[in-house]
């Protein structure tokens, strides 16, 4: 990986990319919101290996490696500490993809400034697509792709999830991860059931309120209006998929899992005032953080 590439936002722009207008005038506000994001806790532990995450992390903090909080150093080895959390993350997703071989061909709804699907290209030597609303987002994870030399193999594109450009059982496995939030359950999986191959692999990271709390909490309130998103109960998820040809194989609750990293987050330099509104809903259990893996049956 070349650590020389830092956050500057890529301009080149790719001629021969697409960019079809919104669908619904909520589609339009989502890819306004992206196109103008530019929080610095994106762009500050993408910098610290060239992986450019929009999804949070998980795993036990490693207290070893960010050694005395007076040290010169502490800020950014706290901001490596997160990005490393953030990176677990994604390996765990695409572990859950099973048995992909370098001639299939992955998709990345939502795929954002393109991290994981540079991770999921080195893991597997596969084709990746990736999808975004955002034309922002596509052109810097297409030119991370051409400074890494994979843009034959690595590609994002400017289109809505809900419609993809990828023939009926084209995708030998597909995910969201912390994008399925921004559109209804039912639209989206039907089109990951028809984007899979009999026997292909989705898998999904999220966030869903816990229908045992009742009701969204006052805190899930506020992450979807800092967001401008919809999150959705986890057993909306199960029911969907239900739906839609998917069987789930595997549900885990990574809600123990994904507090460490806040917890540190809100220590950092990045804070961004949603940092509360998540500690505060993991710890009374209104929200919970989940990975769904189902086959396409």
């Amino acid at each position: 990986m070349d650590s020389s590439v830092t956050s500057t936002e890529l301009t080149a722009t790719d001629t021969s990319l697409f960019i079809p207008g919104p669908v619904t005038p909520y589609q339009g506000d989502i890819a306004r919101y992206w196109d103008g994001e530019a929080r610095p806790v994106n762009l500050r532990l993408g910098d610290v290996d060239g992986l450019y995450h929009h999804h949070y992390g998980i795993g036990e903090v490693d207290h070893a490696a960010l050694g005395d909080a007076q040290d010169s150093e502490a800020e950014k080895k706290l901001i490596t500490e997160l990005h490393r959390l953030e990176s677990a993350q994604a390996e765990l997703l695409l572990s859950h993809l099973g048995d992909i071989g370098s001639d299939d061909t992955l998709v990345d709804a939502g795929c954002g400034r393109g991290g994981s699907m540079v991770m999921a290209h080195e893991r597997f030597g596969c084709r990746v697509e990736g999808v975004t609303l955002s034309a922002k987002q596509a052109a810097f994870a297409n030119g991370r792709a051409r400074e890494l030399r994979i843009e034959d193999r690595v590609r994002a594109r400017v289109c809505n999830m809900l419609s993809m450009p990828f023939e009926t059982g084209q995708a030998a496995g597909s995910w969201n991860n912390e994008s399925s939030m921004y559109v209804d359950l039912h639209d989206l999986f039907a089109e990951h059931s028809r984007v899979l191959k009999v026997g292909g692999r989705y898998v999904t990271i999220t966030g869903c309120w816990n229908p045992r709390y009742g009701q969204p909490s006052k805190w899930v309130s506020q992450i979807n209006a800092h967001f401008e998103c919809n999150i959705h109960s986890r057993r909306e998820y199960l029911r969907a998929m239900a739906d839609n040809r998917l069987v789930p194989q595997a549900v885990i609750d990574l809600t123990p899992d994904t507090l460490p990293y806040w917890e540190l987050r809100a220590t950092s330099s990045l804070v961004t005032g949603i940092e509360e509104a998540f500690i505060n809903s993991y710890r009374d259990g209104s929200f919970q953080y989940v990975l769904i893996a189902a086959d396409r049956v």
